[in-house]
Order: C-alpha cells, then sequence, then structure tokens
C-alpha cells in the first residue's frame, strides 16, 4: 500500500468545507469570553434546542469525548458510564442550573468541553418496570403504553398520576436511574 500526499491536512479540508474557521482554535475557546455559545452547540450533543444552560468548561481532568449525568437534589450524581472517581465533579460543579438536570458534555478541543444542561424531573415509581425505558401516551381518544419499545398492556400509576398533574393529554417518556428512580419528562398533547 502506497502513502498519498495531501496538501493540506485533513481536518483543514474539512473545516473549510463545512464552513468553520480553525485557525486561532485555542483564542477562540479560552474561557471567559463574553461572547455567545453558537445557538447550535447544543444541537450536537443530542438533537435537542430546550436546554436551560450551555457554556464552555475547562476539564482537563476528565476523560473520554462526551460524558452523560443526572445530578438529583442531594447532590448524588448518575452516570451514563462509570469513570474514575471525581472526574465528572468538575463538570457538575460547573453547573448553575439547581438540580435535578441532566447534563450532556462534549469534548471540544484540548481540555475545554461544551456543557448542554436541562432540568428534569426525577420521579419515584414503586412499581416494578421489565424494562429501563417507558413512553406513555394518554389522552380521550387513546392510552398507550410501551416498556422499552414493546407494547404493554401494564398500567404504572405513579407515571401516569404525575403525567396528569401537569397536562390532561400528554406523552409521557420515562428512563431508569436505579430500581425506582425514573428521569420524567412529560409533553402536552
Amino acid at each position: 500500500m502506497g502513502f498519498f500526499r495531501r496538501e493540506r491536512p485533513i481536518h483543514e479540508q474539512l473545516a473549510d468545507e463545512a464552513g468553520l474557521d480553525i485557525d486561532g482554535l485555542d483564542d477562540e475557546l479560552a474561557l471567559g469570553q463574553d461572547e455567545p455559545l453558537p445557538d447550535d452547540a447544543a444541537l450536537d450533543i443530542d438533537g435537542r434546542e430546550d436546554y436551560d444552560e450551555v457554556f464552555r468548561l475547562e476539564a482537563p481532568d476528565v476523560p473520554g469525548d462526551s460524558i452523560e449525568l443526572v445530578v438529583l437534589p442531594d447532590g448524588s450524581l448518575f452516570l451514563e458510564e462509570e469513570l474514575p472517581e471525581g472526574s465528572p465533579d468538575a463538570i457538575a460543579d460547573a453547573v448553575t442550573v439547581p438540580p435535578p438536570y441532566h447534563a450532556f458534555a462534549s469534548r471540544q478541543a484540548g481540555s475545554i468541553w461544551t456543557v448542554v444542561v436541562r432540568r428534569v424531573s426525577v420521579v419515584e415509581v414503586p412499581e416494578e418496570i421489565a424494562g429501563d425505558e417507558v413512553e406513555l401516551v394518554v389522552s380521550d381518544e387513546e392510552r398507550s403504553l410501551l416498556v422499552d419499545d414493546v407494547e404493554s398492556d401494564s398500567e404504572i400509576p405513579s407515571l401516569e398520576d404525575f403525567g396528569a398533574q401537569l397536562f390532561g393529554s400528554f406523552v409521557l417518556h420515562a428512563s431508569r436511574l436505579d430500581e425506582t428512580l425514573w428521569e420524567v419528562t412529560v409533553l402536552p398533547l
């Protein structure tokens, strides 16, 4: 196999094609800037725009390229994956939104991270549920329940009551945090 030569490194070519200016990237990412983050910074994380806080953070001791964490009112952290002790604290400590919240952090360059935070509801669900994801739709015409994307005729009164306190007709999505705690989002129909 032979080598080939590029006139410019591939990252520069791709950045030009995407309309990005990467010259002086370290200067642009310097902390303490008054310049707001681009509107699409959060979209690179999970496709949503409804965040309560978006910021840059220098966190040299945080491993990996992305982290998801949920912080409860008592300060407990739930992580998407196991990380070395204390490493997500730099991210959680920088958030100014009061818990509970779900934070998504993505490494941008070197030790610079973009962090987006969304307030969430955490609900205690005493019912036994044979899955980790629940989607419940309740309206005058129908009631449907999916558990891990499989239709179910089970009832989960604690989740249904939580949704009904907010809206008459709603779509509820719940993700298991531990045995009885669930992160819950409810949207009106």
